[in-house]
């Protein structure tokens, strides 16, 4: 799967460009995103998305059994998110030498599976509302409101990647940034989430709030269609 590792390699060279800063948690967060983006649409699958194996090869390299994921693996032995994100590329370009060669070339290349094999097919963007809202932790790991940005990024950028158009419910997401900065009266350029977050204790409390939020914006922008429409 080329493109996941040249994604990666961008990434790598440029982290502020896709996840705001170095931080492993944001990657996880983001790839987590992406690789759901394109098994949605029917791209890949989890057993060839260019990450398969890499789980279990970290467990073992830590030799852990604890359920943690593979970024909370490496964070909890390189001390800070950023160092966490740089041993990450080092502990993954490991991983891909010792992976079985015929398997790598087997998934170099994206290409479109067949229509009779079965995908999640959802848009994670129409699970806000109602299941991310209620069981955050099976979509986010842990309730964080930076976790939900990366996962929106890492979804929309796979989207886009392929030459899909957004879907509704990410056509009325699109909005919410410049609402949030008009109801806040901020315009620095900070994203949704990290403004959300300035006015928040934490980021658990800031998730709460984002989806009060989030309610109240999608409420108005529906009153304002209804008056659109009657005027």
């Amino acid at each position: 799967m080329n493109e996941l590792f040249t994604l990666l390699q961008n990434i790598k060279e440029n982290p502020v460009m896709y996840i705001d800063k170095p931080s492993i948690t944001c990657l996880d967060s983001f790839l987590t995103g992406y690789i759901s983006g394109l098994i949605t649409l029917g791209f890949t699958t989890i057993d060839s998305c260019g990450m398969e194996g890499f789980q279990e090869w970290i467990q073992e390299r830590a030799k852990t059994n604890v359920s943690r994921s593979w970024a909370g693996i490496i964070l909890s032995y390189s001390g800070s998110e950023r160092a966490a994100f740089n041993r990450f590329f080092e502990e993954f370009e490991q991983f891909l030498k010792q992976k079985d060669n015929s398997k790598i070339q087997k998934n170099e290349d994206i290409s479109r599976l067949s229509e009779d094999m079965s995908f999640p097919r959802f848009d994670i963007y129409n699970e806000i509302p109602s299941n991310i809202k209620k069981r955050p932790g099976m979509f986010l790991g842990r309730s964080s409101i930076t976790r939900l940005d990366m996962l929106l990024r890492g979804y929309s950028f796979a989207r886009r990647e392929v030459g899909v158009p957004p879907t509704e419910p990410e056509r009325k997401f699109e909005g919410f940034q410049s609402w949030i900065e008009d109801k806040y009266g901020i315009n620095s350029g900070q994203s949704w989430s990290k403004i959300i977050l300035f006015y928040s204790v934490d980021e658990h409390e800031a998730l709460e709030k984002f989806f009060e939020l989030f309610e109240e914006y999608l409420n108005q922008k529906k009153s304002s269609e209804v008056d659109e429409n009657c005027g």
